[in-house]
């Protein structure tokens, strides 16, 4: 049997003013899975993740199989288990990392069950360093340290479907590593991920299955190691001539 959908989304385009920057893409995402995007640079990527999260207009149909018949709000869908890291990180400079990682926990302040001293020790346990650093201010942190604290305070809403956007950028070849294998963990910990990532094969390494974007459109997807092995995928994304 196969696992249930978190997210179904059919035929979603997204225009600014007159310029189509998606043209009727369709993914799904199952529980337990990384689904990865890839593409170059102005491919779709981030639009294709803002539209599913809610931060833009669209048409097509974006649907929610674990909370159905919803149309579901930016808000409602926190609440309901998906969560947005974007390229920026977005992170309160002027706050501690406590601070920043507590902010990411308020929708769940009011759910049954709330300990907010073991959401800690979660995100303590995963990133070690931001337990290091609980009292730094968020814009005194590294690079790979700000990602850290980005993927730290999403983890603390509890989501059961993590949207990445290009958690990569930037960051040294050591710490991509460390970052994805994070990713990796998040999967054994059963938060399911979609990662939008230009760095091709690091993303399609880890991934499950795997959607790839051109100029809006979807022109390819498969299983990960599928997407991976194909002539076009090699040459165009992985430095590969064949």
């Amino acid at each position: 049997m196969s696992a249930p959908l978190l997210i179904d989304a059919q035929n979603v385009s997204v225009a600014y003013g007159r310029s189509e920057a998606v043209r009727d893409v369709s993914v799904r995402i199952a529980e337990g899975q990384i689904v990865t995007v890839i593409g170059a640079n102005g491919a779709g990527k981030t639009t294709l993740l803002s539209a599913l999260m809610g931060l833009l207009p669209f048409t097509g149909k974006i649907s929610f199989p674990q909370t159905p018949g919803a149309e579901l709000s930016v808000i409602a869908r926190v609440e309901a288990g998906i969560c947005l890291v974007p390229e920026t990180r977005d992170l309160f400079g002027t706050m501690s990392v406590e601070e920043n990682l507590r902010l990411g926990a308020f929708c769940r302040r009011r759910t049954r069950g709330f300990d907010l001293a073991s959401m800690f020790d979660e995100v303590f346990l995963l990133f070690p360093r931001l337990k290091e650093r609980r009292a730094q201010k968020a814009n005194t942190l590294s690079g790979g340290e700000r990602q850290m604290l980005a993927l730290g305070r999403a983890l603390m809403s509890k989501p059961r479907l993590l949207l990445l956007d290009e958690p990569s950028l930037g960051l040294a070849p050591v710490l991509v590593k460390e970052i994805l294998a994070r990713v990796v963990q998040l999967r054994e910990l059963g938060v399911s991920v979609l990662l939008v990532e230009q760095n091709a094969r690091a993303a399609l390494a880890i991934a499950d299955y795997a959607y790839v974007l051109e100029t809006g459109t979807l022109v390819m997807e498969g299983p990960a190691a599928k997407v991976a092995a194909d002539p076009r995928v090699l040459e165009s994304y992985l430095g590969a001539s064949v």
